[in-house]
């Protein structure tokens, strides 16, 4: 039966949270996150683990597999993933599987992405837990290429047939979620190629998004234009006839945008504050909410401010928790206390799951550590939250 009525949302219920594991998993947790608490050792750790892989230094993969991971990876294969899926799935919980091996940099790599992704949606297809797929354009197509038709520059010949390779493998990609029923996310990337990404991604929508929206646009609120970008898209829609898709994100490269503004003398993209951020990703969901009847969208943040927020909009308008256009998503091994009490709740949540071979997943792996420290209080909120659950169970902690 659907879901009407909202349960009292409590992030703050670590009980709900951390149901799904063992008192030895989070034990492990612990630790993992304890260790993660550590800027030092976090710095130090991953430098190691670098030069570690790099000389295939014996037991290595072993480590590093059963801790981080395990903590925020679901397997090395899709196969590997389906535990992982089944059990987000007893609660509630769909899976985003993320292939999250960065390409080769040729077309070999690029095609070989194109059908891992194309598999991901074939099992969302027969699976009843994954409500999304998920891409980068870099994964299947140059970033340099992108970057020129975004300045403008004149494309040789072989770019040119590059670049329409580009557009060939993302169209199978959302040919084949549309010939599914599988909604699929085009992942935001920086923006000195971000209006490529959004030209190709809008040209997708125009043309699958017809009776409901499949195919899903990425916006990076802490960028200060994402909100006009997200307005002007959806009165293109309206214009066109289609739907939009609307992921709402902080966003992932903000120092390296910082960085990149200052060597090349332009004006940054990024918001001026944090707060000014966390404003414009507010009016962004009210933008979403306020426009249901042409936009699905997906509330996809660790902020607890935000995702209550996003609860308390459904509620005054009305909106069952488990209206189909609106979803709530966090990554997988962090936020608990969001994901499993919002999917406690009655609401269309999930969690981004990556996988791929523990090598090629590493840079993943250790831009979570990094942004995790870099995160004022993100680690230490986690770590918090694990110990109040420790100290519920009455688990010594060391």
């Amino acid at each position: 039966m659907p879901v009407t009525q909202a349960t009292r949302v409590s992030f703050d219920d670590t009980a709900v949270a951390f149901a799904s594991k063992s008192n030895g998993e989070l034990r492990k947790m612990y630790a993992l996150f304890a260790a993660m608490n550590n800027n030092t050792l976090v710095k130090t750790g991953s430098g190691l683990v670098k030069t570690a892989l790099k000389w295939h230094i014996p037991g290595t993969k072993f480590l590093i597999k059963n801790s981080i991971f395990e903590q925020f990876c679901g397997g090395e294969t899709i196969q590997e993933c389906l535990p992982v899926i089944q059990e987000l799935g007893r609660y509630r919980i769909g899976t985003i599987l993320d292939y999250s091996v960065e390409g080769e940099g040729d077309d070999k790599g690029f095609d070989a992405t194109t059908t891992e992704i194309l598999a991901t949606i074939d099992l969302a297809s027969r699976s009843q837990h994954i409500p999304f797929s998920v891409f980068k354009v870099t994964g299947i197509g140059d970033a340099t290429i992108l970057e020129k038709v975004q300045a403008g520059t004149a494309l040789t010949p072989a770019e040119h047939t590059s670049f329409e390779k580009t557009r060939k493998r993302m169209n199978a990609i959302c040919a084949r979620a549309h010939q599914h029923g599988v909604r699929v996310f085009v992942d935001a990337e920086e923006s000195w190629f971000q209006e490529t990404v959004d030209q190709l991604t809008y040209e997708m929508m125009q043309r699958y998004n017809r009776e409901a929206p499949i195919v899903w646009n990425t916006y990076q609120l802490y960028r200060h234009d994402r909100l006009t970008a997200l307005e002007k898209a959806h009165a293109d829609a309206v214009a066109g006839g289609y739907y939009i898709g609307a992921k709402l994100v902080r966003g992932a490269y903000m120092e390296k945008e910082a960085r990149v503004a200052t060597q090349q003398s332009r004006p940054t993209p990024i918001n001026p504050s944090k707060s000014a951020t966390d404003d414009l990703y507010n009016q962004a969901l009210r933008f979403c909410v306020d426009h249901l009847d042409r936009i699905g969208v997906c509330a996809g943040t660790h902020n607890e401010a935000s995702s209550l927020l996003l609860t308390q909009l459904m509620q005054e308008r009305s909106i069952s928790p488990n209206d189909p256009r609106v979803w709530f998503a966090q990554l997988y091994g962090m936020s608990d206390n969001l994901t499993y009490n919002l999917a406690h709740a009655g609401y269309n949540t999930a969690k981004y799951v990556p996988y791929g071979p523990v090598a090629a997943v590493m840079p993943y792996l250790l831009r979570r550590a990094d942004e995790n420290t870099a995160i004022a209080g993100q680690t230490s909120r986690e770590f918090l939250l694990i110990q109040k659950e420790m100290n519920r169970r009455k688990l010594q902690q060391s």
